[in-house]
């Protein structure tokens, strides 16, 4: 699933039109993730995307990311 997130966002945590999730609090990026699920968040690709994520992947995620050192 972290490939699918690549695709937009950067792994370097460049914050080029695209912000970066790299070392984002997990809680932050839980939150984030369920208003795009939720669609409390409108972003169509976001929606989509969370939207086939489940709740343990959302959680994974965010751990990776707020845990990606440089």
């Amino acid at each position: 699933k972290r490939q699918e997130c690549t695709t937009c966002h950067q792994l370097d945590g460049a914050d080029e039109g695209i912000p970066s999730i790299v070392l984002w609090p997990e809680a932050d990026f839980v939150v984030a993730m369920h208003a795009y699920k939720n669609k409390r968040r409108e972003h169509p690709v976001m929606n989509m995307i969370a939207g086939r994520l489940n709740d343990e992947e959302i959680a994974a995620l965010a751990a990776y990311f707020a845990n990606l050192e440089n």
